[in-house]
C-alpha cells in the first residue's frame, strides 16, 4: 500500500471514475476494484464479483447508491471482521462517517433521488455516476 497522498488519491479517483466511463466496470465494480488494488489486492481481482449486485440501486431497484455501497464494501476490506465474534466496530463507525459524508455531498444514499434529474443512459447521467463513483472512491480511501 502506498502513502496516500493528494496526488495518490486524485489518481486513484480517476481511475475509479474511467473504469465506470470506459465501461469496463459499474459505479460499486469500479470503486472496490480501486480500493482491493490500492491494499495490495487482499482479494484477487476476480473477487469484484462481489460488488456485481450492487450498480442501479441494488440490483436495478434503484435503492442505495452503488458507489456508496461498493465504498463500504471497500471499507470492510481492511477493517471488517476477519471471523465470527470479532468486534466490528472501527469497520461500523468508519462506514457511518462514509455514508454521511456521501450523503452531505449529494443530498441522498438512494440511486433513484439521485438519478431523477437525468434521463437514464444519457451523457447527464453517465456524467453524474462518474462523479458519484469517483467521489465514492476517495472517501473511501480517506479512511483507510
Amino acid at each position: 500500500m502506498n502513502e496516500l497522498t493528494e496526488a495518490t488519491l486524485r489518481e486513484l479517483q480517476q481511475k475509479a471514475e474511467e473504469l465506470y466511463k470506459n465501461g469496463s466496470y459499474l459505479c460499486s465494480e469500479a470503486v472496490f476494484a480501486v480500493v482491493n488494488d490500492y491494499l495490495g489486492q487482499p482479494l484477487p481481482p476476480e473477487a469484484v464479483c462481489i460488488a456485481s449486485g450492487f450498480p442501479v440501486g441494488i440490483g436495478q431497484a434503484g435503492c442505495t447508491c452503488g458507489a456508496l455501497s461498493g465504498a463500504i464494501m471497500a471499507i470492510g476490506l481492511k477493517y471488517g471482521r476477519r471471523g465470527p465474534n470479532q468486534d466490528n466496530e472501527k469497520v461500523l463507525s468508519l462506514s457511518k462517517k462514509l455514508h454521511d459524508e456521501f450523503k452531505e455531498t449529494f443530498g441522498s444514499t438512494c440511486c433513484r433521488v439521485l438519478i431523477r434529474d437525468f434521463t437514464f443512459g444519457s451523457p447527464e447521467h453517465l456524467e453524474h455516476c462518474v462523479r458519484a463513483t469517483g467521489e465514492a472512491t476517495k472517501m473511501a480511501l480517506e479512511k483507510l
